[in-house]
């Protein structure tokens, strides 16, 4: 039997996590080493360090952290060298990528490494036809293989000679065939809170959930699922809350949208997760100020849910920034639960977009796997 492969893997963030270990269940013939959360380390993987170190997002939020970014991309980039791996395979945090492999080749033992073959995968293109095209050709420059999710983010990427292959939406392997939403009637009553699964955005939309729902009509029984980076932080700000919501645990969400009469869910991977489950939403995000002034002079796109930019057009309403507030959200829901027009045309809408998330009954993991496979 020949020796197994290493692969030192890399997820910044729950999703990523999520990936990772399908990835790993699809690759049981290869080693693991690297950086994951709970789902990765479930099938036997040692983090080299808390991937909630990771887990930042916004430019001042960023650099409020620089210190623990810049230690943690010193350790990774001394693991790859001491491991000596056959491939390094990261998943989304692409600063965090980028930082780690052009430290690597700065270092004569990196540089060995990859005149022997080591070579660099990554997963999730960069948005680069939202804001700053130009990351295209750093990424070809950076890696030599890219794994988008659509067909019509794969020319950004070619054009400057980057091998890159669309394998789909990875959240629709845990979730078409398997979820969907039940129908359920305005009787129920279940809101789904969402706060996201960074602790710098938990901690900013929080307070404003709190208003939202002391303003909402008696009678709605309020959900939040929580990730392990945020569980704590999360049920310590209910704690006061009047209208107490019930915490779950992220991994009995899908449940918990199936029963959602409606979902107020913060900007990011969640959105699309409801939008193929066909559930009514409102998304929020409120960054930093100075986050939110330079982001809307560098992004190209109008919205900033993917199923809004998939279809062209606002299915899901967007408040973000100063516009996140109690006040609108309430305004928003209020439309949703009491217009029947309104809601029905939102779920049509969500399912005229099934084709566009998965292109055929391979998983994406298993799509990675086998590219993977043929280099290794």
């Amino acid at each position: 039997m020949r020796n197994k492969k290493t692969i030192f893997i890399i997820a910044g963030e729950v999703s990523g996590d999520v990936l990772g270990a399908n990835i790993m269940r699809a690759m049981p013939d290869c080693k693991f080493i690297g950086i994951g959360g709970q789902n990765m380390c479930a099938l036997g993987l040692k983090s080299l360090f808390p991937m909630s170190d990771l887990a930042v997002m916004g430019i001042v939020e960023v650099l409020a952290n620089v210190r623990t970014l810049k230690k943690r991309i010193n350790q990774t980039i001394k693991a790859i060298i001491d491991t000596k791996p056959d491939l390094v395979l990261t998943i989304d945090s692409p600063g965090f990528a980028r930082s780690v492999i052009s430290g690597l080749r700065k270092t004569d033992a990196g540089n060995k490494l990859i005149e022997n073959g080591l070579r660099f995968h990554h997963v999730v293109a960069p948005q680069v036809w939202a804001w700053r095209p130009g990351r295209a050709k750093k990424y070809a420059a950076t890696f030599d293989r890219l794994y988008a999710f659509f067909d019509f983010e794969v020319p950004y990427f070619t054009k400057y000679g980057l091998d890159t292959v669309a394998v789909g939406h990875p959240i629709s392997d845990n979730i078409i065939g398997k979820y969907k939403a039940k129908n359920v009637g305005r009787g129920d009553k279940v809101v789904a809170l969402i706060p996201g699964s960074r602790m710098t955005e938990v901690k900013k939309l929080m307070p404003i959930f709190r208003e939202f729902v002391e303003r909402v009509p008696d009678g709605y029984k309020f959900v939040i699922p929580t990730v392990e980076t945020t569980d704590k932080f999360v049920r310590n700000a209910v704690s006061d809350w009047n209208i107490k919501p019930q915490i779950i645990s992220s991994d009995a969400r899908y449940e918990l949208y199936e029963r959602a009469f409606v979902a107020v869910a913060a900007s990011g991977t969640v959105s699309a997760e409801l939008a193929m489950m066909h559930i009514p939403a409102v998304i929020v995000y409120r960054m930093n100020w100075l986050t939110t002034i330079i982001g809307r002079i560098l992004i190209n796109v109008r919205w900033v849910s993917l199923i809004n930019i998939l279809l062209k057009k606002s299915v899901y309403p967007e408040l973000l920034g100063i516009d996140a507030n109690a006040e609108n959200i309430l305004k928003q829901f209020e439309r949703i639960v009491n217009n029947t027009d309104i809601r029905k045309q939102m779920i049509t809408d969500l399912k005229s977009a099934d084709r566009l998330w998965r292109p055929d009954d391979f998983s994406v993991a298993e799509r990675i796997a086998n590219k993977i496979h043929d280099c290794i």
